[in-house]
């Protein structure tokens, strides 16, 4: 029930560029202020297929969208300025579409949104799911990877396909994850006339190429792991073997503490800094598809060790910068939080690193080594935070008895940025307090 005392939304101004959400049984399914608005236009703007639904008495002047879309959105919007513009998408274009880049290049106040029930309203709708329950996941211009971060045994979910092919690849990829008995159901032109929906099969039966059906299409999969598949949780911790490495690896235990202190929050960015299996990366991205990160990794084995181990776990979009740091660090976009794995007595790492956040940004280091735990113990003693030593130790085998087996301890030091203070000069390291002395410099592997 609608507030009464909230005010009502404005109506469009001149300026205003109207986006009208359509389904796939195009205008018949519009409201009559979507048509009203689509009339009225003298440019409507869209893709091919959704300008294709439209009847001839839209007399508007009719423009595709060109490709790649998002660059090309200020420039078509500056052609046709003065001009009553009416942009067509698909369902909700608040929700993955085409609604969100107008808004972030008009402002919010200069788009007027008429929505359409989303593919994925319509979905749950068809199979009885209840939206808030339902995971969703777009691989429309995105790598079909990103579903891997969502698979959890007996979770529900909606993946928004980038065209025909799509079922098949996310079938393969529940196959190859280790939850090949997941049940899928593909739903075509959902809303149109001609909607269809496939029975449910096993991703395990169904046959790689299988015939491609139509392009408009959503993929619901029921996940269901197979027996004795490693299980990767939803926090912070996985399993060591979930990684590919060479020995180089934040341990489980470690990882986990590790994650908990650079604490990530959605849309933040993390720097990796000597990534050795990109594990903190990693799980920082999975906290949140809006988590963003950029691993550096001198070694170039490890780095392409790193970019497989975001494939396989789900977080693709994580960057892989292959150099040495602090070199590699310039031009990186500005982080929120920083963690350093490797590298600490390199010269100049931990004050580039601590210039480059803003205020209240996080730096995390860890270390084992006692050069680098003195260059930490150093930085706390002036710079304040936490310092911590985790020690872990492990049951194994004694003979015929049970004894423990300690890990080595990992001295760790936390600290936020506090407001006021004021980067070093670009290239000015002789007075930085965060710089290592030149009699420890040097690698810290």
């Amino acid at each position: 029930m609608s507030d009464p005392a909230a005010p009502a939304a404005a109506a469009p101004g001149p300026e205003t560029v109207t986006v009208v959400g359509i389904g796939a049984d195009g205008w018949p399914g519009l409201t009559a202020a979507a048509r009203a608005a689509l009339g009225g236009a003298e440019v409507v703007i869209g893709g091919p297929r959704q300008l294709d639904l439209l009847p001839g008495e839209c007399a508007g002047e009719r423009v595709a969208w060109p490709s790649p879309l998002r660059p090309a959105v200020p420039g078509l919007l500056a052609a046709h300025t003065g001009r009553r513009i009416a942009v067509l998408a698909s369902g909700d274009p608040m929700f993955y579409g085409i609604g969100r880049a107008l808004t972030e290049t008009l402002g919010a106040g200069a788009v007027h949104v008429l929505p359409h029930p989303s593919s994925v309203s319509h979905a749950c709708a068809r199979l009885g799911w209840p939206l808030e329950d339902v995971g969703v996941v777009t691989v429309v211009g995105r790598p079909v990877a990103r579903v891997a971060a969502a698979l959890h045994h007996g979770r529900r979910l909606l993946v928004l396909s980038a065209d025909a092919t799509t079922p098949d690849a996310i079938a393969a990829l529940l196959r190859d994850r280790g939850f090949g008995p997941s049940r899928i159901r593909v739903l075509e032109r959902l809303g149109a006339p001609e909607e269809r929906i496939t029975a449910p099969v096993r991703a395990d039966d169904r046959p790689p190429g299988t015939a491609p059906g139509d392009p408009l299409n959503i993929v619901a999969v029921e996940c269901e792991a197979a027996p004795g598949v490693l299980r990767l949780g939803a926090v912070p911790g996985l399993p060591d073997d979930a990684y590919e490495h060479d020995g180089q690896l934040t341990k489980r235990h470690v990882r986990a503490a590790t994650l908990g202190v650079l604490a990530p929050a959605p849309g933040e960015l993390l720097w990796d800094v000597g990534g050795g299996s990109g594990s903190i990366a990693v799980e920082w991205a999975r906290t949140h598809p809006a988590c963003r990160a950029v691993v550096v990794e001198r070694d170039p084995a490890r780095a392409a060790r790193i970019s497989r181990n975001t494939d396989r776990l789900g977080v693709p979009g994580i960057r892989v910068v292959t150099g040495a740091a602090p070199a590699a660090l310039t031009g990186l976009p500005r982080p929120d939080a920083v963690f350093i794995g490797g590298g600490l007595t390199a010269p100049g790492l931990l004050a580039a690193c601590w210039d480059a956040l803003p205020e209240g940004g996080r730096l995390v280091a860890n270390t084992v080594t006692l050069e680098s735990e003195a260059l930490l113990a150093d930085a706390y003693r002036r710079h304040g935070g936490e310092l911590v030593r985790l020690a872990v130790a492990h049951a194994v085998p004694v003979g015929g008895f049970t004894g423990w087996r300690q890990a080595m301890p990992v001295t760790q030091w936390s600290v936020r940025k506090p407001a006021g203070t004021a980067p070093a000069a670009p290239g000015d390291r002789s007075a930085d307090p965060l710089d290592p002395p030149a009699a420890t410099a040097g690698a810290d592997r």
